[in-house]
Formats: C-alpha cells, sequence, structure tokens
C-alpha cells in the first residue's frame, strides 16, 4: 500500500528540500468559545484549539509545499511545467514556476474566483480557463501535458505532491506539542493524505468536507474513489469530481472520520475567524472551525486539537 510507501523519512527529506522556499507558518491557540460568541452559540464548553496558520504560506496556501517538492524533486523539462486547478494550487505552481524560473501553463476552471486567477496571471503564468469545473480544467491540462511534453504537477495525486503537503504535519508536531486530534480540509486529498502520513496513526486525524462536494466520505462509503456531487461555497478549493487513487488508500489506513459541514455552517466559522481573531481565510480553509462550532465534530473533555487554516487567496470583500 502507498500508506507504506511515504514515510515520515521521506517527509522529512523532502522538507530539507523545500525549505528554503516555504514559510514556516506559525501556530496560535483559539478560544472557540470566542468564535462561538461571534458565530452564533451552539453550546457550552469549547474548548481551546491549535491553529496552523497556513493561509500565511508562500502563495496565499499549503498548496506552495507540494508545488515546490514537484519542481525540486523531479527532472523538469525544458517545456515547463503544466497544473490543472480550481485556484490554489494554480497560484502555488505559478508562484514554483516563478521562482524556479521554469515555465508555467495553468488550466483553470470558470468556478474558480477571481482573487485566485488574477494571482496566477500576475505570476507570469501561461493562464487557460476551461470548462466548469475542476475535472473539466484537468482533462484539457492531460490533454496539453500529450501534446507538448511538459511535466504535470497534479493537485493532489502525485508522490511529491504529498510528501509535499505531509511537510505542514512535520511543522505542526514540533511546534504544537503532543496533540490528540487534527482536523484537516478535504478536497482532492493530498493535505489530508500528506499529513496522516506523517502521523501514521499516532494523531487522530479527522477530515473535514463541505457537504456540496463530499469526495472523501463518497470514497469511504463506495470503498473507492467515486465520482461525487462538486456544488458548495467551497467549490474553487474543495470539489474535485473525486479523491486521488494515490490518496485513497492512505486515507483507509490513517484518517479516522470524515464529517461534514454545510455553506451556511461554513461561511459563519470564516465570518467568526476574521471578526473575533482577524484571521483572515477563504470559505475552504474555514472548514475545520465549522465542523467545531456546528458540533459535527465535539472534542472529549481535556482532547488536544488542531486545526489546519489551509489558504487565503480571496478579495478582502469576502470578509466584508
Amino acid at each position: 500500500m502507498l500508506a507504506d510507501v511515504i514515510s515520515r523519512d521521506d517527509i522529512r527529506g523532502t522538507y530539507e528540500t523545500i525549505r528554503r522556499y516555504i514559510r514556516r507558518t506559525p501556530v496560535i491557540q483559539a478560544d472557540l468559545g470566542e468564535l462561538d460568541a461571534v458565530a452564533g452559540p451552539s453550546g457550552p464548553g469549547l474548548p481551546s484549539v491549535t491553529l496552523k496558520l497556513e493561509q500565511l504560506q508562500c502563495a496565499g496556501s499549503f498548496k506552495a509545499r507540494g508545488a515546490f517538492a514537484n519542481l525540486l524533486l523531479r527532472d523538469v523539462p525544458a517545456v515547463g511545467v503544466v497544473a490543472a486547478s480550481g485556484g490554489n494550487h494554480g497560484v502555488a505552481v505559478a508562484y514554483a514556476a516563478h521562482r524556479r524560473g521554469v515555465p508555467a501553463k495553468i488550466f483553470v476552471p470558470t468556478v474558480s474566483a477571481p482573487a485566485k486567477v488574477e494571482r496566477i496571471r500576475a505570476l507570469g503564468a501561461d493562464l487557460v480557463v476551461s470548462g466548469e469545473r475542476y475535472a473539466d480544467a484537468l482533462a484539457a491540462a492531460q490533454a496539453w501535458v500529450a501534446s507538448s511534453g511538459a511535466m504535470n504537477v497534479h493537485a493532489f495525486d502525485q508522490r511529491e505532491t504529498l510528501l509535499g503537503q505531509g511537510t505542514l504535519a512535520l511543522e505542526l508536531a514540533g511546534q504544537a506539542g503532543d496533540l490528540d486530534t487534527v482536523l484537516v480540509p478535504v478536497g482532492g486529498g493530498g493535505l489530508i493524505a500528506g499529513i496522516a502520513s506523517y502521523f501514521a496513526g499516532t494523531v487522530r486525524v479527522i477530515g473535514v468536507e463541505p457537504d456540496g462536494a463530499p469526495t472523501l466520505s463518497y470514497a469511504r462509503a463506495q470503498g473507492a474513489p467515486a465520482d461525487a456531487p462538486a456544488g458548495s461555497i467551497a467549490a474553487d478549493a474543495l470539489a474535485p469530481r473525486r479523491v486521488g487513487d494515490l490518496v485513497f488508500p492512505i486515507t483507509q489506513s490513517y484518517v479516522e472520520d470524515v464529517v461534514l459541514v454545510d455553506d451556511t455552517s461554513i461561511l459563519a466559522a470564516q465570518q467568526a475567524l476574521w471578526r473575533a481573531l482577524r484571521i483572515a481565510a477563504e470559505p475552504a480553509a474555514s472548514v475545520g472551525i465549522a465542523a467545531l462550532l456546528a458540533g459535527a465534530y465535539k472534542p472529549a473533555p481535556g482532547e488536544r486539537v488542531a486545526v489546519v487554516i489551509s489558504g487565503a487567496n480571496m478579495t478582502p470583500s469576502q470578509l466584508g
């Protein structure tokens, strides 16, 4: 199984390779009671949790980790790299390619947030808008790979991508001390698979998905990656058609559970993060907090919980 192939030592080695290009993002302690007062009461006894502020990462999201892992661990052809993305992965690949002096072509769907599209252009990548959803952009990117010979940097279903995303867990383990549980946003599954590979059962890993884009939930119900709905306020970041084939066996081994949150809860969590803590997080990055505030995940007394705040590529008006 791939769960045995991506080891903690592999992730440590990847971290040494990419660390000069990425930020060691901070962690803070957050009082959920304070957030709850902003979002609307959901019950007493909400704990303090550790937030991993990955929205402060280079290129605005955790995706920079996987992008640099691909560009530094693989042989990049002269024609450059290509990526399909709902937005954040495209920004990250464009950023990494710019830093490394590599040509980049990025395919995005029409659902991508304007802020992400504009940032990809600003980083000098060749941007192509293709289709309505991530799956459409992926098909166009794969066709370009076949015709051009460019190196595909997959958003989640690529070993180097998983290794890069796993470095977030390495940092978190060193910053937060002993943890019982980490809540992780899930789209295609690259982040949660990388984190789960690093912790490998030593920390409880819980996935959080929008109920309108339940990719991992569908896969777990079917016993294999399966097409799922792709509609949510977080669709530009957490709504591929299905989780990755490389991702799924890792999640089966090391992800304890997946919980769902609705769009109303996601938006309330996003607003609570901003109003109470002045943390700017896009909707997809707010799902872990939504799970806690809405009661989709209820920590046990004394449970030490961390939440990944995964990205902030959006316009300021979204926080109004």
